[in-house]
């Protein structure tokens, strides 16, 4: 058995909307089947709750289809109510409804994880991380998806993109770890001064001292982490997730032995990015010849 992720609703900051919009037929699938278990069980809401150290407006909005279920209450579930393996195996094919368009399943609980990390490390070789993108970037990124979003969408999306961006600052004890690859910031968008902007914004994303910036060089060859982008976190009570994503897909892995061997790639590759210093000597540069 997997590791759940143990985020308890204290743990999580306010903001946070606990209830789905719209919610899709596996949503109230996957709540009556909760309700069902607990009941035969003989545990009122408020009972249950307590069991799973959830509050009963959270177990309630579950089984009512109007809220994911969270994994760390999918696992207690589980052991409350007979490990029988049905909400375990039933969760993985649970969906939002259509009002929250753009967000995957799994990345809202990633979210939730990254708020409370004590360590923060991505990868990536598709485009410039969000927690580093400029506004400018992030729109052009935004407008460019398919299908296209239409405006009022696309501000609340340029909204919480710029909001996750607040925890480089608010957190400056957690180390924020970069790892990107030069070509990302060679690809062009927009004119040179939005190219101008978005290196700027970078260099001054990564300039506190508990955010490291290091860039893959276009020379550093072939290197341990081609499978694609990851994302590696390590929770207050030392556990340790991974997040991956492709088209139109996105997987939160609380494997052991999976987010270890994720671990031993992401550090193999930063002996062989450069330095931080010379990561903003080079992104320097860039800005230099637009």
């Amino acid at each position: 058995m997997t590791d759940g992720v143990v985020v308890d609703d204290e743990d999580v900051p306010g903001g946070e909307a606990d209830r789905e919009p719209d919610p899709s037929d596996s949503l109230r699938t996957f709540g009556a089947v909760l309700q069902a278990l607990r009941e035969h069980a003989g545990y009122s809401r408020t009972e249950f709750a307590d069991l799973v150290r959830f509050s009963k407006h959270t177990v309630e909005s579950v089984e009512l289809g109007r809220r994911m279920p969270d994994l760390a209450l999918v696992e207690r579930s589980e052991e409350a109510l007979g490990n029988t393996g049905a909400l375990r195996k039933s969760s993985k094919y649970v969906t939002r409804g259509r009002g929250d368009v753009g967000l995957a399943a799994w990345f809202r609980q990633w979210a939730r994880l990254e708020r409370v990390a004590v360590s923060l490390c991505t990868y990536e070789c598709r485009l410039v991380p969000g927690l580093l993108q400029s506004e400018g970037y992030a729109r052009a990124v935004f407008e460019g998806t398919v299908p296209v979003a239409p405006d009022s969408l696309l501000e609340d999306f340029m909204a919480r993109r710029m909001e996750r961006q607040r925890m480089l600052f608010e957190r400056p004890t957690t180390p924020f770890s970069f790892i990107v690859e030069e070509h990302v910031f060679r690809r062009r968008f927009g004119e040179p001064d939005q190219m101008r902007e978005m290196l700027d914004r970078v260099l001054e994303l990564s300039a506190p001292r508990n955010v490291t910036l290091q860039v893959v060089p276009l020379e550093a060859g072939l290197h341990a982490c081609l499978d694609g982008p990851v994302r590696l976190l390590e929770t207050p009570r030392g556990q340790r997730y991974a997040y991956s994503e492709g088209q139109q897909n996105g997987r939160l892995i609380s494997d052991v032995k999976e987010v270890s061997l994720l671990c031993q790639r992401y550090d193999t590759l930063r002996s062989q990015a450069l330095n931080a210093k010379d990561s903003r000597g080079l992104l320097k540069r860039l800005r230099g010849e637009l």
